[in-house]
């Protein structure tokens, strides 16, 4: 995919102009971009097959997001032109439209392809059918049937439309039924629509409906499934007795689901987001998907009722929201799945060792999820039983379901403890389950408090105060991931335990920002955003362009989630102009244009796209002999570093700085890792070995890093055993096959 064309040749005054739009590649086609990276990995046969399913039930579920928020975006700005700027890339509302659309549409019959071509037929030969209701066998249907009557027919709503009924609300992502009829005795053609029930599994298992069955289906690791609108469509007759079933087709309704924040007193935050959430469902209809064999008078009917154009109307041939796929990968299929992970523990902590103590002498690193996210709730339980911890104080972003991280929080408020709690209600689509928990730790008398209307609080922090015999101390859990154990298992984030007096005076001061009146504008160690941070990244960046200029070693690397914020890039480039080499691992968006002539020819831009998900934010600033190692919340983004409350922290311990080298950047930039190179044009290539043999994935390396290097502390070696270890040495043999794929 070609984001949007390269720069081409400049003449010396333009290629100096860093504001021009040739240097900026589209943020959305940058973000198709990346949710192609992982449809790819769909179809990439080295990876099990229920993690190829898996891998396309994201893809899908990314792109509904897309719609939700980014495509909605889009379309508000051309109802209302005088919102929104153009984009670094030139482009307004309406150019970038046209040119996502096509690309959607190729991204859409790409995945359609891959699973009616590939995957399924695949699964078919791994013993996992996806039937059509006219493949059953006549005992088959008719135990469906009774399925149907049992378990389907009962919540089922049939709603006519007719003068007497309008149109029925259509809701976000709902699948639904297109139903014609006709009166055989008045002749006349009826249209209703029928809701698949979302909460009914997607996918019948046909071999759970018979019990005598199921047991000899299971012997033999078959499994079989009927989408559950095929089951509902072929039984509209008991939905409408009496009437000629004419016709049915599927449709599937994506809304605007963005949440407007009106600028009003922080008070009443509380009521303001549960409000917008009520009214958040009914937000305008920004996409349309259709059976591809829907007659013409239905389709219109439709695309009427909507009120939505023929432009965000998507045809498919095959199964709609394929993000329900993720059901499958549940099956207990282990050869079909990756192999199990256990993440490490914390073995600088021995068995017996009290936390307080250790930290007081020495910093920890957590790298998530290859070691376990235990210690960070143990962190917490202890200080809530701890009977010298006076105060703990956090933030909370997605703290999830189930809350782990919640909970310790409340024990330690009903010891009495002070518990004061940031929580974001505004986190988009958790703001139901944290307002839950902020009222939960109201009620076990907790301070709660959600910060500013506009700005979102994305920080991550954990602040215990502790009674010692030489005073109070402060001890302080940071993290590029949120306090949530269910993500801990699936996204790579690092989070540091310290008891740095200047870092535990900062965090303070940040929560009193918070919670308070203060304007802090000045931290010891901390860079905050939207106050320091935006201004710290560009003098660091700086300083390596000053290094570079002045005939000295400078080094940039930088590992995010997204690129965006025009002034960084163009820090970047300067830098780049300079002689400074710069190596981006940017997963998602990235708007720079590596490789420009005379502007980027020193930045390498890459992306990883693997069995986690990745997420931690690593900067490397300077030479060997002048690093620089820090870990953030926040991406290069304008919400970042200008919208959100950010935390930019250092790590200045030489064994944890060596760890990071050990376990992010040497991984990262491995020739044969498997990442995708990106090029002048925004486009993503697979780095492949030069010698043809299979990537040496960069997740799995770091799987293994970790893994010596707690079993070499464990051997009595010490935490810092690792360091000195070459890439050479420290790679797996390429005959070790576990985790090849």
């Amino acid at each position: 995919m070609v984001a949007g064309g390269g720069p081409g040749p400049a003449s010396a005054s333009a290629a100096f102009d860093l504001a021009q739009p040739a240097l900026y590649v589209n943020r959305e086609t940058s973000w198709l971009a990346f949710n192609a990276r992982v449809l790819g990995e769909a179809g990439n046969p080295r990876w099990p097959l229920l993690e190829r399913l898996k891998f396309l039930a994201i893809a899908a579920s990314n792109l509904d997001e897309f719609f939700m928020i980014r495509i909605s975006g889009l379309h508000e700005q051309l109802e209302n032109q005088a919102i929104g700027d153009p984009a670094p890339d030139g482009r307004g509302a309406r150019e970038q439209l046209d040119l996502v659309v096509p690309l959607i549409r190729n991204h859409l019959q790409a995945a359609a392809t891959l699973l009616s071509k590939d995957l399924l037929p695949a699964l078919a030969a791994a013993g996992i059918h996806l039937r059509n209701w006219r493949d059953l066998d006549p005992g088959t249907a008719q135990l469906a049937r009774q399925y149907f009557r049992r378990a389907v027919f009962p919540v089922v709503t049939p709603l006519a439309v007719d003068p007497g009924h309008p149109f029925p609300f259509v809701s976000n992502l709902s699948l639904s039924l297109a139903v014609e009829a006709r009166d055989p005795d008045t002749k006349e053609r009826k249209f209703a629509r029928v809701k698949v029930p979302e909460i009914l599994p997607r996918f019948v298992s046909l071999g759970e409906l018979d019990p005598a069955r199921a047991t000899q289906i299971q012997s033999q690791a078959t499994h079989e499934f009927l989408p559950l609108e095929q089951l509902i469509s072929a039984n509209l007759d008991d939905l409408f007795p009496g009437m000629e079933i004419l016709g049915c087709s599927t449709f599937r309704v994506t809304r605007d689901m963005d949440m407007e924040i009106p600028g009003q007193d922080s008070n009443d935050l509380l009521s303001i987001v549960d409000r917008e959430i009520r009214k958040r469902r009914f937000g305008a209809c920004v996409r349309l998907e259709i059976d591809a064999q829907v007659p013409e008078r239905v389709r219109h009917l439709l695309v009427d009722e909507l009120e939505i154009d023929d432009e965000d109307v998507y045809e498919s041939e095959g199964l709609l929201g394929l993000s329900a796929l993720m059901q499958l990968t549940g099956l207990n299929r282990p050869e079909l799945r990756d192999p199990p992970f256990v993440p490490r523990g914390l073995v600088e902590l021995p068995e017996g060792a009290e936390l307080f103590d250790v930290l007081r002498g020495r910093d920890l690193l957590l790298h998530h999820p290859y070691e376990s996210f235990v210690p960070v709730l143990e962190f917490l339980r202890h200080a809530a039983e701890d009977p010298r911890v006076l105060a703990i104080k956090m933030t909370l972003y997605r703290a999830g379901s189930h809350a782990e991280a919640v909970k310790p929080l409340m024990r330690a408020a009903e010891n009495g403890k002070q518990v004061a709690v940031s929580i974001e209600i505004k986190a988009r689509f958790d703001e139901e389950k944290n307002i839950l928990w902020a009222r939960e730790l109201e009620r076990v008398g907790a301070h709660v408090f959600y910060g500013h209307v506009i700005s979102k609080t994305h920080a991550k922090v954990a602040l215990v105060v502790r009674q010692e015999d030489d005073g109070l101390r402060r001890y302080v859990h940071l993290s590029t991931g949120n306090y949530n154990a269910g993500t801990a298992r699936v996204y790579s984030d690092i989070g540091l335990l310290t008891a740095d007096p200047q870092i535990g005076e900062d965090v303070s001061e940040l929560f009193n920002s918070l919670s308070g009146f203060s304007k802090q504008a000045r931290y010891r160690k901390l860079a905050v955003a939207p106050s320091t941070l935006s201004d710290t990244l560009l003098a660091k960046i700086e300083g390596q362009a000053a290094r570079a200029r002045a005939g000295e070693p400078a080094r940039i690397f930088a590992k995010m989630n997204a690129l965006v914020e025009a002034p960084i890039i163009q820090a970047l480039y300067r830098a780049s102009m300079a002689g400074v080499p710069i190596e981006l691992c940017v997963r998602g968006v990235c708007c720079l244009r590596p490789g420009v002539p005379g502007v980027s020819e020193n930045i390498r831009v890459f992306s990883i796209v693997g069995r986690f998900l990745e997420h931690e934010r690593v900067f490397l600033f300077g030479p060997p002999e002048h690093e620089e190692w820090f870990l953030s919340s926040a991406d290069w983004m304008p919400r970042n570093l200008h919208r959100r409350v950010e935390a930019l922290f250092p790590i200045e311990a030489p064994e944890l700085r060596e760890r990071l080298r050990h376990e992010v950047v040497e991984p990262a930039l491995a020739a044969d890792n498997g990442a995708h190179d990106m090029d002048v044009q925004g486009d993503y290539h697979r780095r492949v070995p030069e010698d043809g043999a299979e990537p040496r994935l960069a997740q799995v390396e770091v799987m293994d890093r970790v893994m010596r290097r707690s079993l070499h502390v464990v051997a009595g070696h010490g935490a810092g055993g690792h360091r000195g270890a070459s890439p050479a040495t420290a790679s797996k043999p390429r005959g070790d096959q576990k985790h090849k794929r």
